[in-house]
Parts: structure tokens; C-alpha cells; sequence
């Protein structure tokens, strides 16, 4: 399966929304504002998590790929609380994250959490999740500024793919009846995601449009790229989506916790 983005492209947009991010967090009212979707956080606390994330996975990259577990950040100072400071500082956490990435290529080798998924332990499928990372946040920060904006459509895409690679794809075995789960996007892509006591495996359709056996699926999910991606990280409700067949399923994939 080939990526839906180019390795220069994921750089790119990761930096596009590491922008995105931070115009978030000079335009909310204070730094101490909670985060409607991370109730445990307020604006501070979400913009460290970025920024000491970024480095951590700098580190982890520049690490190289015998490295055994996640490297700590290279810099383990907090996170300034002056607001300019905080914004040069996720300005420069970005750009550490971004040049180790540059600097190892998309196919060097490299520690990851993601052990027995469909996506394998390199550069470039950190970089993919990375986006996906800081996209997520960046719709957290900006409703936390009152102004959500929807993923754009081409992260918001590869967004629903990296997420049933990444996070879904496992051998640990499905707890539950054997199942099939459709997420069609209308853009014009769709996904399917098999459950069974062999664990949980994805694929692209090929042809959404005109699928062999649509009745294979015990239940489907369908809305925009964006709202299937903020959906599958618990940011939407799925009343926001159209949904067919037994949505319990959709119900015990977020209840479900494979090693």
C-alpha cells in the first residue's frame, strides 16, 4: 500500500500545522483556557505536550535505529509560560523535529510504539503519524480559541489511513465477534477494517465507488475526511457521521485496548 503523501510533503504539512497550532495559541483569550476535547488540559499544558513531544521524537529520530525505546527530549527545560517565549519555543521544537527527519530520510529505520501494526518502524511512518499528531491538536488548540477549523483534506485523507494502519492493525485478537467496518469518505475514498481472533487488519478499496460486496461490511461510518479522522481520535460523537449496520461495533473498538 502506498502512502497517500509524499515523505517532503508529510514535512511540509507538519509544518503547516505546527503554524496553524501556534497562530492558535497567540489568539486564545489566556494561556490557562481548558481544552474542550482534553478536559485535563488547559492551552499551556496542550502547547508543552506539542512542544516536548516534538523533541522527544527529534531525539528519538536523530537516535537512530537500534535505538530500544524513545529518546528524552535533547533540552528537558519546561516550557516558558510567557506567551512569546512559548510560541518561539514550539517554533524551534517544530524545527528540531522537522531537520532530524531531513537529516535520516524517510526509510532509515527507527524506533516506534506501534509494534505488531501495519506500518513499519521508520522515518517516514513517524513523520506520517506525526502529522496526524500535531493536526489533532492543532483542532484542539483552535477550539479552544473559538475558532475550530476542519483538517485540511489531503492530512485529513491520509489522516483515516494512517489512523487504521497505526492505531487499529494489530495480531492481538479481537475480543469480540468476527467483524468487517467501512469508513467512506466523501471525498471519494474509502477504507475497510477486518476484525477476528487473527487481530485487526486494514486496506484501501480500490474502487469505493463500485465495491464487489458493499454487504460485507457489518457497519459502516461515512463523512468528510476530517470528521472520520476527528471521530476516530474521540473528537467528534458518531451521531456526527452517517452510520449503517451495528454501531456497537464502533462502540467496542473504542472500548478496545490490544497490547
Amino acid at each position: 500500500m502506498q502512502n497517500t503523501l509524499d515523505f517532503p510533503d508529510l514535512l511540509r504539512l507538519i509544518d503547516e500545522r505546527a503554524t496553524a497550532f501556534r497562530a492558535a495559541v497567540a489568539a486564545a483569550p489566556s494561556l490557562d483556557a481548558q481544552v474542550p476535547t482534553c478536559p485535563d488540559w488547559t492551552l499551556f499544558d496542550l502547547a508543552q505536550h506539542i512542544g516536548v513531544g516534538r523533541r522527544a521524537w527529534a531525539a528519538t529520530v536523530d537516535a537512530g535505529p537500534d535505538a530500544a525505546a524513545k529518546a528524552a527530549p535533547q533540552d528537558s527545560a519546561p516550557a516558558p509560560r510567557e506567551r512569546e517565549a512559548l510560541l518561539a519555543w514550539l517554533a524551534e521544537s517544530t524545527d528540531l523535529l522537522l531537520e532530524a527527519l531531513r537529516q535520516a530520510g524517510p526509510d532509515r529505520g527507527c524506533w516506534t510504539w506501534w509494534g505488531t501494526s501495519q506500518s513499519p518502524k521508520t522515518c517516514g511512518a513517524v513523520a506520517r503519524h506525526q502529522l496526524q499528531e500535531v493536526a489533532v491538536h492543532t483542532y484542539d488548540a483552535q477550539l479552544t480559541a473559538g475558532a475550530a477549523q476542519p483538517l485540511p483534506d489531503e492530512v485529513a485523507l491520509d489522516g483515516v489511513e494512517d489512523f487504521q494502519f497505526t492505531c487499529c492493525a494489530t495480531t492481538d485478537p479481537w475480543p469480540h465477534e468476527p467483524a468487517v467496518v467501512d469508513y467512506h469518505a466523501t471525498e471519494g475514498r474509502s477504507w475497510r477494517l477486518w476484525l477476528s481472533a487473527d487481530g485487526a487488519r486494514a486496506a484501501r478499496l480500490a474502487d469505493p465507488g463500485t465495491a464487489a460486496d458493499p454487504a460485507a461490511a457489518y457497519a459502516s461510518a461515512q463523512g468528510t475526511a476530517s470528521d472520520l479522522v476527528l471521530f476516530l481520535y474521540g473528537r467528534l460523537p458518531m451521531d456526527s457521521l452517517k452510520l449503517d449496520g451495528d454501531r456497537r461495533i464502533f462502540e467496542r473498538l473504542f472500548a478496545w485496548e490490544p497490547e
